[in-house]
């Protein structure tokens, strides 16, 4: 029986790898409420709100305009590119950030934001292209290294990323995200000592560097380390809506019998986000498992179901409810759903033969037979 639902941010590449986009994404990342700025070149505005569909569309309009009338302008391109950003339209972000370094393609700055652009559409070939040319323009260039440090290790490359990861850190011995990055190579190539000393020291030189908190959280918990705790705490404080950083102290909790202390970080995680059926799912383990409250896990499990239907676990787990309940025709009913979505269940199969030894009939069996 699966004792928990997957594991959360465990991969570093879907979350944590390129984490400085520029600073205009951070703060248009949440539209409609969105504040984009501009230096004020080439008659750009030097300030824009953009409060709804309509003003970005007026925005957008605006800039258009200026573009026509200097349509040998980087800086218009760039800015319009940040607009297509706002809003998530990378495709558009891309050929305008294009544009503008094929005007200007000595602005490091761009070409580090044009890197960060390809590496979030999957581009890494591509990525790697603008940070070494950013790198070239400005050896002394501590993005540009670590980006590229970064690229190596996406690519196991560890021995290139740790070089990279080391000439930066000589330009700038407090960039914490080196530090993180030194972790990260540690930790893949398995020495968790050096991984853990690694992320403390990145902690030390940026406090609020929520992903080295929970990567410290991790590492502690496979270790059994009570630290776990401290570590993902801190990680809520910088971070209070973070449901990876709630499952994760709410794992440490159930690995470790503190069942209270797990199911309030579960309903923490429904109070976030209501449509989680991971919470739910693990709320019904604790339940089934550790309190054996049967009727209340097949009340958990049935809600992770209506959640997501095709939560093998789920199933299979409010069959085991139904099984204590004494509810044995639903129970088996449960279980064949569940072989019915994956056959190569065999703790379902186990459960089946269980259940035929106490004369439940079993459907799927019998239709089996009868072909």
């Amino acid at each position: 029986m699966d004792r928990r639902g997957p594991r959360l941010g465990t991969n570093m590449i879907a979350s944590h790898r390129i984490r400085s986009f520029l600073h205009v994404l951070a703060i248009t990342a949440i539209f409609p409420w969105i504040v984009v700025g501009c230096s004020g070149a080439d008659d750009t505005p030097k300030a824009l709100v953009v409060e709804s569909a309509d003003s970005f569309r007026q925005a957008l309009d605006s800039i258009n305009a200026l573009i026509v009338q200097s349509p040998k302008s980087a800086a218009l391109y760039d800015y319009r590119s940040q607009l297509y950003l706002a809003v998530d339209s990378l495709p558009a972000a891309t050929l305008d950030l294009e544009r503008a370094l094929r005007l200007d393609s000595t602005n490091v700055n761009r070409q580090l934001r044009m890197g960060d652009l390809y590496y979030r559409r999957e581009a890494v070939a591509k990525a790697k292209e603008r940070f070494e040319a950013a790198a070239k323009l400005d050896p002394k260039s501590t993005q540009a290294k670590l980006k590229l440090a970064e690229i190596d290790l996406l690519l196991r490359n560890y021995r290139e990323s740790m070089n990279l990861v080391n000439d930066a850190l000589r330009i700038d011995q407090h960039a914490a995200h080196g530090y993180y990055l030194k972790g990260w190579i540690h930790m893949e190539t398995g020495d968790t000592a050096l991984a853990l000393s690694s992320f403390a020291t990145a902690v030390e030189q940026d406090p609020q560097d929520y992903p080295v908190y929970i990567m410290l959280g991790k590492l502690s918990a496979a270790k059994h380390d009570p630290l776990a705790v401290q570590y993902y705490r801190t990680a809520i404080t910088i971070r209070p809506r973070s449901v990876e950083a709630w499952y994760d102290l709410g794992m440490y909790h159930q690995d470790h019998g503190e069942d209270s202390l797990a199911l309030d970080c579960y309903s923490h995680i429904m109070e976030i986000d209501s449509a989680n059926a991971i919470a739910w799912y693990n709320t019904g383990y604790v339940q089934l498992v550790h309190k054996h409250e049967w009727q209340t896990a097949k009340t958990s499990f049935s809600r992770a179901i209506s959640l997501e239907p095709g939560y093998v676990d789920a199933w299979y787990n409010r069959g085991l409810a139904m099984e204590k309940l004494d509810q044995l025709d639903s129970a088996a009913a449960n279980y064949q759903m569940v072989l019915s979505m994956r056959e190569d269940y065999p703790m379902a199969s186990a459960a089946l033969d269980r259940l035929g030894s106490k004369g439940v009939r079993i459907k799927m069996r019998e239709g089996k037979k009868a072909q």
